[in-house]
């Protein structure tokens, strides 16, 4: 994924006095990790939250039940509501989240390779909603690389929301 775009978003954040979370189920902690290997961090990030486990997304994270039962976990709307948990329940500006299918096995009717990554943050301008970006991707590769190409897109979302390069 690169550390060098990991901080330039901590650095970015810093500069405006924001701070970060994750949610993660896929990457069962590897998005955190990201952020974490890049020295500082401590001064943006918050914390992260895995929620492998489809009844702890609801628990953790505040997934609505209904949500999880009708479109199952590895969806836009649950991407976009674990992001809004983690932001919410780690006391963030923004937060980041994945769910997916890193494999070996199709889950839930989504194939292997299917991903979703969200983005949560404060809203533009007081009295308008906050904002939320979610991405879905279709991922080549075993376990390994869906993974980290779920990190890399997770990363790639953030940077394009926050406007860093």
């Amino acid at each position: 994924m690169g550390e060098e775009r990991a901080g330039a978003i901590l650095d970015a954040l810093q500069r405006r006095g924001e701070t970060l979370a994750v949610a993660e189920s896929l990457t069962g902690g590897l998005l955190a990790a990201a952020f974490v290997e890049v020295p500082g961090a401590s001064r943006v990030f918050r914390g992260g939250i895995v929620a492998y486990a489809t009844e702890l997304k609801a628990k953790l994270l505040g997934v609505p039940p209904p949500l999880l039962a009708s479109h199952g976990p590895v969806d836009a709307a649950v991407a976009a509501a674990l992001a809004a948990g983690a932001r919410e329940r780690c006391g963030a500006d923004w937060a980041a989240a994945t769910t997916g299918v890193a494999g070996p096995d199709p889950q839930a009717g989504q194939p292997v390779g299917r991903v979703y990554v969200a983005v949560v943050g404060p809203a533009p301008a007081h009295g308008e909603p906050e904002r939320v970006e979610v991405r879905e991707f279709t991922l080549p590769g075993d376990r390994t690389d869906i993974r980290a190409g779920t990190v890399a897109a997770a990363v790639g979302l953030l940077a394009e929301t926050l406007d860093v390069s």
